[in-house]
């Protein structure tokens, strides 16, 4: 509002009436709200202040003569004649000035500094402010006047008494600011006396580039006090954050999401206020919600931006990463719906720098890399110490052998995606391929120690075992190329030689199983039937059974593989042994072998094998061998060679002296059947004695 010199007449007598009136609290706020205008009070309470001084310091004047104070007062009212014309009306509770027009040099005595001093530390600012106006004006008009012209040091100490003022005002305006959010209540008529403040300082001192008087710089330059208002709301949002209560590490281990959620509690509770209580205080063109989210938001980046520089694990990374990402601007924040419409975000800057935001998803992953290696690391431990070393067996689910270690590996990487990918995309990129590097070196220390374990001792859960693993892995690789898509080349490489290290490992140790039966073929505890017809194909079933619960078609490729060998050994060893039979022993020993491999054959083909092609080659072999007709006989071998082409005459001649026939015989057969073998398909397709190596002695005898 303009302080103008010619607007006193209007109102003194009425003013000057009101000055003894001693009932009114001299240390009121001159800006509280009453049926009277601000202003109104603001001159009765200085005229009275300023009586109530000068009756003290002059005691023995007599009442009907002017003393200084009295004249003091009388050219201070005289400098507000025309206030009643420039009255500022109130909106929203809200002193709202009117056009700002030049302000004109103000007649009149102000305060001295230390009753404007005074008046600055009970907060009446509008009171401290006039006078303050007055005492500049004054002394611009007296250097105007050149009375400074011999003493210019008193003209010096004038225009910093002046600034010096104007600067407690400018700090009494910060610290009002500053204390509006410490209160359970906000103070309302504070509030909209600093608003009028601030107008009439505007008004008063134009913001023009010859706003300085030519003889200081200290006088006549504009306070900027609005710069000042968004500076100390600025400063409070700063305490404001930092008063969030936060626990040290060693207190608590989750401090830094007690911390957040303390910060957005109070914060929000902060913000509602600014919206119902604050705001109405404030004109509309101070956007004050605006000011305040702004002010809030610059001081949480900078919270942010220190606590980035912590060391912070895991956990506390991905508690930072998601609050900024997801908590801020969500509901549980910024976005509440008490808070709008005025608290609006989408016009504010990112709460972190890209720099920052980089090198926290940066931290976070190189954390992860620990954190996931840690979990994969516990799977195996878990395998080994509740599965292994206590052989507990597989379990089986839709008649499949079950290992969680896909379903866990799965859970992990998916967990981590997902988190990471409602941060942002990017950081879901980078921990999908984090997990498949951390599983591409996971795989071969699984199999390292399934390995070892596996060799190190003959356990019955073994083949469970191998079975659900494969399983597993299968299930792993489906897994990550359908709801991953990742691409899985170099896994398959990997878990194509795991598979087929575990597959020996497998073999091996069923060979360990079978080979001391087959060995005993054709030996006279054999013979003797010393063991049961049925122990080679409970040998071999011990491991055979178990692929049923195998995925196909692994699990019938292996079986076949399973029944070939144990047609191909047993062959092997009917063929090698050199010792002479009877009649007699040529028979038992038909019969022997005819029953043992059909058990053999029969329980391989319940167990889903679909080698049925084996069959004919013990049958025929056993007949032959039993076979008192020797017309029959090249009869079997005419059908052993038609059944399996790529039977070599040294077989047909080793099979020939099992039968116990001469040289000469075994030639003579061969030679009419040599024609079948001649004909035969030598072509690919099923092979049996092509890997069936054949003594040397036998061959030639």
């Amino acid at each position: 509002m303009e302080l103008d010199r010619r607007s006193m007449t209007s109102e003194s007598a009425s003013l000057m009436s009101s000055a003894g009136e001693e009932k009114m609290d001299v240390t009121s706020e001159l800006t509280s709200p009453a049926s009277h205008s601000r202003d109104s009070g603001f001159f009765e309470k200085s005229i009275r202040m300023l009586s109530i001084r000068r009756s003290k310091q002059s005691p023995n004047k007599e009442s009907g003569k002017e003393d200084t104070g009295t004249w003091k007062r009388k050219r201070f009212l005289r400098s507000f004649k025309s206030y009643e014309e420039n009255k500022t009306t109130i909106c929203n509770g809200v002193e709202k000035t009117g056009e700002n027009k030049e302000p004109e040099p103000i007649q009149g005595k102000p305060l001295s500094v230390m009753e404007i001093n005074e008046l600055i530390q009970k907060r009446q600012l509008l009171e401290a402010f006039a006078s303050t106006k007055l005492l500049e004006d004054e002394t611009i008009s007296e250097w105007d006047a050149e009375k400074y012209k011999d003493n210019p040091q008193e003209f010096v100490r004038k225009s910093k008494d002046v600034d010096l003022l104007y600067n407690s005002i400018s700090n009494a305006i910060q610290s009002i600011v500053e204390g509006t959010l410490e209160h359970p209540t906000v103070e309302g008529t504070m509030l909209t006396s600093m608003v009028t403040l601030i107008a009439r300082e505007e008004a008063a001192h134009p913001d023009t580039d010859n706003a300085t008087h030519p003889g200081s710089d200290l006088l006549g330059r504009p306070r900027k006090w609005r710069e000042t208002w968004k500076e100390a709301i600025n400063e409070s949002a700063k305490k404001r954050v930092l008063k969030a209560p936060m626990a040290s590490k060693e207190e608590e281990s989750s401090w830094l999401d007690l911390h957040l959620n303390f910060l957005q509690k109070n914060l929000r509770e902060d913000l509602l206020k600014i919206k119902l209580s604050v705001k109405k205080c404030y004109p509309e063109e101070y956007q004050v919600c605006d000011t305040y989210v702004e002010a809030f938001h610059k001081a949480i980046a900078s919270h942010l931006q220190h606590l980035c520089q912590e060391t912070l694990d895991f956990n506390e990374l991905y508690t930072l990463l998601t609050w900024v990402a997801n908590t801020y601007h969500s509901e549980l924040f910024l976005g509440h719906p008490d808070l709008k419409p005025e608290v609006k975000t989408e016009n504010l800057s990112l709460l972190l720098t890209p720099a920052d935001w980089d090198k926290l998803k940066n931290d976070y992953i190189a954390s992860a890399k620990e954190k996931i290696k840690s979990y994969f690391g516990n799977i195996l431990r878990l395998e080994v110490t509740e599965k292994w070393e206590k052989e507990v067996h597989s379990e089986v689910k839709e008649n499949l052998y079950h290992a969680s270690l896909s379903f866990d590996i799965q859970t992990i990487i998916g967990e981590h995606t997902k988190l990471s990918g409602a941060i942002s995309r990017s950081l879901e990129t980078k921990m999908l391929e984090l997990c498949v590097t951390e599983l591409l070196e996971f795989i071969p220390r699984f199999e390292k120690e399934f390995t070892a374990w596996s060799t190190a001792q003959d356990s019955p859960i073994f083949a469970p075992y191998f079975v659900a693993y494969i399983n597993s892995f299968h299930d792993l690789m489906s897994g990550l190329e359908t709801e991953f898509k990742v691409n899985t080349e170099e896994l398959q490489k990997i878990l194509v030689a795991l598979t087929r290290n575990f597959t020996n490992i497998f073999l091996t140790k069923l060979r360990k199983k079978a080979q001391p039966l087959l060995k005993k073929i054709l030996t006279k505890d054999w013979i003797l039937d010393t063991e049961r017809p049925d122990s080679l194909a409970s040998a071999v079933s011990q491991f055979s059974e178990h692929l049923r619960y195998m995925r196909e078609p692994m699990g019938q490729e292996l079986l076949r593989e399973i029944h070939r060998y144990v047609v191909k050994e047993y062959i092997t060893q009917v063929i090698k042994h050199r010792w002479r039979m009877n009649r007699e022993t040529r028979q038992e020993v038909s019969k022997k072998m005819d029953l043992e491999f059909t058990i053999l054959h029969n329980m391989l083909i319940d167990q889903g094998s679909d080698s049925h092609w084996l069959k004919p080659a013990i049958r025929h072999i056993s007949r032959i061998i039993g076979e008192k007709k020797k017309d029959k006989i090249k009869v079997y071998v005419k059908k052993l060679c038609q059944n399996y082409p790529d039977i070599r005459k040294d077989h047909i001649l080793a099979i020939l002296a099992r039968r116990g026939l001469g040289r000469t015989r075994r030639a003579a057969i061969f030679r009419q059947v040599c024609h079948v073998l001649e004909s035969s398909d030598r072509g690919e397709g099923n092979t049996l004695f092509a890997e069936i190596d054949v003594p040397v002695v036998i061959s030639c005898f």
